[in-house]
């Protein structure tokens, strides 16, 4: 720790503290907003713009260790979104959420942000993952979010990777937000056994929702009555969009979801899946970035 603060500490800006379970967390808090990010799985789990409300939901039951994914924040899904395709016995979601990150770089920005690079590579993936690569994480945090992963490919064939960020954002009642952006967009329908079909209109919640939404580019917006806010999300590098609400039955049933928590979040996950998969030739890289802002309803 004493370490990590000597290199990469920004003094009254970024500092590395022991977090929740003992796992190292880099915490930030300059003139624009305050965030948290774990080491395990570089991992956000706290952003909140000054005078303002917490943006990212944390699950009251996450559990903090360095065998499991962290529920709530912003899980990095990575090489593959979901289950893998061909071995079910690989980590749901890819090994991206539950490995250790390594710090590479901190910057304090011109207009007062403050920037924090983490670093993955293939030493110690080879038991999920064949193929050298190195993952590199960029989080900026201003009045705005900006979560950037890059990807390289740094062996002797196409690399094949799907990616999300799994984003759970804050919302005063989900049964009365509407998310605008995917009107006229075809989705996989997971519940209804990844039926096709097309989103009409705003999506409201009344239900699990569980969609990955095919061909998507524009903005997504929660438009949040009871926060009175609205949680724009933007991206670049990505074709394909989550939106996720487990409901009652689901959320009774993950052990580290309470059991109200799906009243006071909504994925919506920026993503490379389906048929949206990259492939990364010889040495190239595929870069996504998720950029959130806030605005006020008032």
């Amino acid at each position: 720790m004493e370490q990590l603060n000597s290199q990469y500490g920004l003094d009254g800006e970024l500092s590395f503290q022991l977090g929740e379970g003992g796992l190292t967390k880099a915490v930030i808090s300059n003139a624009h907003a305050g965030a948290e990010v774990y080491l395990h799985g570089g991992q956000l789990t706290h952003f909140q713009p000054k005078n303002a409300q917490p943006v990212i939901w944390m699950s009251k039951h996450a559990v903090f260790s360095h065998d499991k994914a962290i529920r709530g924040g912003v899980p990095i899904c990575w090489p593959w979104f979901g289950p893998h395709t061909t071995d079910s016995g690989l980590p749901q979601h890819g090994f991206a959420r539950s490995s250790e990150w390594s710090v590479i770089a901190s910057e304090s920005l011109p207009d007062g942000g403050t920037r924090l690079c983490l670093g993955l590579d293939s030493d110690g993936t080879h038991p999920y993952w064949s193929q050298p690569f190195e993952l590199v994480f960029v989080i900026t945090v201003r009045e705005t979010l900006q979560l950037s992963l890059t990807a390289m490919n740094i062996g002797s064939e196409p690399m094949e990777l799907g990616a999300a960020f799994h984003t759970y954002f804050t919302v005063g009642d989900s049964s009365q937000i509407r998310i605008s952006g995917l009107d006229g967009c075809e989705y996989l329908d997971k519940p209804d056994g990844y039926a096709k079909k097309s989103q009409q209109g705003d999506i409201t919640l009344a239900g699990e929702v569980d969609r990955v939404y095919l061909g998507t580019l524009d903005d997504c917006v929660i438009d949040d009555p009871v926060l009175k806010r609205k949680i724009i999300v933007c991206k670049e590098g990505s074709e394909s969009t989550i939106v996720w609400n487990p409901w009652i039955d689901n959320a009774k049933a993950m052990a580290d979801f309470n059991d109200e928590g799906y009243q006071t979040m909504v994925c919506i996950e920026s993503a490379n899946a389906a048929n949206d998969v990259r492939t990364i030739e010889l040495g190239e890289a595929h870069t996504l970035v998720q950029t959130i802002r806030v605005e006020s309803n008032d």
